[in-house]
């Protein structure tokens, strides 16, 4: 045996793993390059799985060519933005694909948003298109005018003519010949994925062809994803963590799950199901799987790792130990990448890992310039490798600009570096809530709290949850006179709003705390936290409305 040959499985993984690059050459990183090249390499083995529908890899491409035919068809061409508001389901992938395949630029909605939310995503990307899953198409009824820039309103799930907010609206077709793909390149805009502002409405995050291609070598790398390996996610497709998995998938020739949606009770028998050997959780859900009472399912599984991005360091151990799973501590925004990695046990549970190759970070203070070692401040970063990080916000120049200043992006998280490297998120610089995995406004809440002809101001914030992760708390100062039910509030804000965003606690005031010139000082309500007077619509046994 010539010893000098061995490896260990990690050296064998990283060569696997860098070989993806060198596959795929810088001008190579696109979908339809990476579709025809893999179905070539691994034929009918299953790439994806929906339900009961299912795609090898060497189908994917014939899907990606006849949806993007359909599009085609219909007038859809390069930089076309297409709106797809839509569940887990196989037809939003199949448009995505097809999005890549002519060029055109797939704008995904939250399922959840409501109203101005709505409104403000079709109107900041401009679609020409509007693909409405049919059995939630009721959240456009209001919308009327605000639909006048679509041009092409479809449907899925329905088999017959309809309407979409008094539009006319019909089933999206089916194109029977594939076309041949457009000439894409890796820096052209794939997709256009909204993220809450934390002091004005949602950004467009543009992200190009290279992105994803990073954002799965990346996660792949931190997971240790192989070619054997069933990555079941039941995160939501509007969200870059799903999309991330797929690519995952199709970059290690694994095979990618999508439930419709985290069902605690029902996950690990999915895992079984399956035969999953990766998972992916955000904030809450880890928390929530350890809530349940304890069963055989909980080791009668074959999941070996589990991304655990936002997982309190409290839970890790106990996750473990209970559920034989270790998570991986993880770091990445929309706008960047999957650019920290924890290691697999980690020796420092809670940091954000180490700093994935391809991405450089710094820690600087409000003038850009580093901080001392040890000291917190915000991190910015950058990528050394093109097309990377998102190019920017679509419509929002200034935005742009302010975020990408002195040519790093700027995150918004103040986080430390110990004296070892080991890096550590401690909050968000700006006034941003996040709850069950989901960003959340609080601008855009207070929005709609300031619209109640009761409410004369008020104050949106994070307080601590129970399950890890932040609850949405109003402090509400009412007009002279008036008085306000609280349950009635949550009425009003739960036609408004998603429904994550809906405060759980109010707390009515006689003023709130000011500044010399004039503005709120949320420092002190958070500091207050959860106050004796405050409602909680969880105690009182309100039934939020979805």
């Amino acid at each position: 045996m010539d010893v000098s040959r061995k490896t260990t499985p990690q050296a064998d993984h990283r060569a696997f793993i860098d070989a993806l690059s060198e596959r795929f050459a810088p001008g190579r990183r696109t979908l339809p390059e990476i579709l025809v090249e893999q179905a070539g390499r691994y034929g009918e083995r299953r790439l994806a799985v929906f339900g009961d529908v299912g795609w090898t890899y060497g189908e994917a491409p014939g899907i990606a060519a006849r949806a993007g035919a359909t599009l085609a068809a219909a007038g859809v061409g390069q930089g076309d933005r297409v709106a797809i508001f839509c569940s887990n389901r196989s037809e939003f992938l199949a448009v995505f694909l097809g999005c890549a395949w002519i060029g055109a630029v797939m704008v995904p909605i939250n399922t959840a948003s409501r109203g101005a939310q709505l409104r403000h995503v079709l109107a900041n990307s401009g679609a020409r298109v509007l693909i409405v899953e049919a059995s939630i198409a009721a959240a456009f009824d209001d919308l009327g005018q605000h639909l006048s820039g679509v041009e092409i309103l479809w449907t899925i799930g329905g088999e017959t003519r309809s309407t979409i907010g008094g539009r006319d609206a019909s089933p999206m077709p089916r194109a029977a010949e594939p076309i041949v793909p457009a000439r894409v390149r890796p820096g052209d805009t794939l997709a256009i994925l909204y993220t809450s502002g934390t002091t004005g409405p949602a950004k467009g995050v543009c992200c190009p062809q290279a992105q994803f291609f990073w954002w799965g070598v990346n996660t792949a790398r931190g997971l240790g994803i192989r070619e054997s390996d069933v990555l079941l996610t039941t995160l939501p497709l509007f969200h870059t963590n799903a999309l991330n998995c797929f690519w995952q998938a199709l970059l290690t020739g694994s095979t990618y799950v999508l439930e419709a949606r985290f069902s605690a009770s029902a996950y690990w028998a999915a895992v079984a199901r399956h035969n999953a050997t990766v998972g992916y959780f955000l904030g809450a859900m880890a928390a929530i799987l350890l809530s349940r009472p304890e069963d055989v399912s909980d080791r009668a599984h074959s999941m070996r790792i589990a991304l655990g991005g936002g997982v309190p360091e409290r839970f890790h151990q106990p996750f473990l130990d209970r559920f034989g799973v270790p998570l991986l501590d993880a770091y990445g925004s929309t706008e960047t990448n999957f650019v920290f990695a924890g290691e697999i046990p980690s020796r420092h549970p809670g940091t954000m890992g180490y700093l994935c190759p391809g991405a450089e970070a710094r820690i600087v203070d409000e003038d850009d310039a580093d901080v001392a070692p040890g000291e917190s401040g915000e991190l910015i970063l950058r990528a050394s490798e093109p097309f990377a990080f998102a190019t920017g916000y679509h419509g929002m120049a200034e935005k742009t600009v302010e975020a990408w200043r002195n040519l790093w992006f700027h995150t918004g998280d103040r986080v430390s570096r110990d004296s070892d490297g080991n890096y550590r998120f401690i909050d968000r610089m700006k006034d941003a809530i996040r709850r069950r995995g989901e960003n959340i406004s609080s601008w855009e809440v207070e929005q709609v709290l300031l619209s109640h002809p009761a409410v004369a101001s008020c104050a949106v914030y994070a307080v601590p949850s129970e399950l890890g992760e932040d609850e949405v708390m109003a402090a509400i100062l009412p007009e002279a006179g008036q008085a306000i039910d609280p349950a009635e509030l949550l009425d009003f804000c739960s036609a408004r709003l998603a429904y994550f965003a809906v405060p759980r606690f109010v707390d009515f005031v006689t003023e709130l705390p000011l500044t010399e010139n004039g503005k709120i000082r949320k420092v002190v309500l958070r500091q207050a936290g959860i106050t004796e007077t405050a409602w909680d619509r969880d105690a009182a046994g309100y039934t939020l409305r979805r």
